[in-house]
């Protein structure tokens, strides 16, 4: 059994929950601090301020960012595949610190943090596909597959056609448009489809 996690660790945990759940406005420091088991002045020890919590979480999102684009540039299906598989909605706690900060956007803060994530994710496709333009509809594919992926029951509920992508086929695809736009006629680079 692993340990547990440490307090500090916690109180992060706790902020990303209710942030998730309930929104900004639930995310008190003594709404945090009951959520994490800690008291009020535990709390305060590791995050002295809500905006100490806040640097805190976007510091933990910026590192958790770095881990992901890492294992993106790594990945043996390429980095377009990756990029569009893990834009299904995942439940891993880089998405959730993700999704926890976009609650944060009446913050500067977050939303310049938020913006180099999607920046840091524009460089590694577009060095995978070295067109922009391409780099920038495998962004948009992203955008689309995530949307869907974490509204499937307000998309049920209007009776909105809901669909499952093939990843592997758009994938296909963005290695051919490499290929057409490149006018070489030889097969996609090897980061868009491993």
């Amino acid at each position: 059994m692993p340990p547990p996690p440490a307090a500090r660790d916690r109180v992060l945990d706790a902020f990303e929950r209710l942030l998730v759940d309930r929104g900004e406005r639930a995310a008190t420091l003594d709404a945090v601090a009951r959520e994490a088991g800690v008291s009020k002045g535990g709390l305060i020890y590791h995050f002295p301020s809500r905006e100490a919590m806040v640097e805190g979480l976007l510091d933990r999102l910026r590192a958790r960012a770095a881990e992901d684009d890492e294992l993106m540039r790594q990945a043996a299906e390429g980095v377009v595949s990756y990029f569009l598989r893990t834009s299904q909605g995942a439940d891993t706690p880089f998405d959730r610190t993700l999704v926890a900060a976009t609650r944060l956007r009446s913050h500067a803060a977050a939303r310049e943090t938020l913006a180099g994530v999607q920046g840091r994710w524009y460089d590694s496709v577009l060095a995978a596909v070295g067109d922009p333009t391409i780099a920038q509809m495998v962004m948009l594919m992203a955008d689309g597959l995530y949307y869907n992926a974490s509204a499937p029951d307000a998309l049920a509920s209007t009776g909105t056609h809901q669909y499952q992508a093939d990843v592997d086929e758009l994938v296909r695809l963005v290695a051919e448009l490499v290929r057409l736009r490149a006018g070489d006629g030889v097969a996609g680079r090897d980061e868009v489809a491993g």
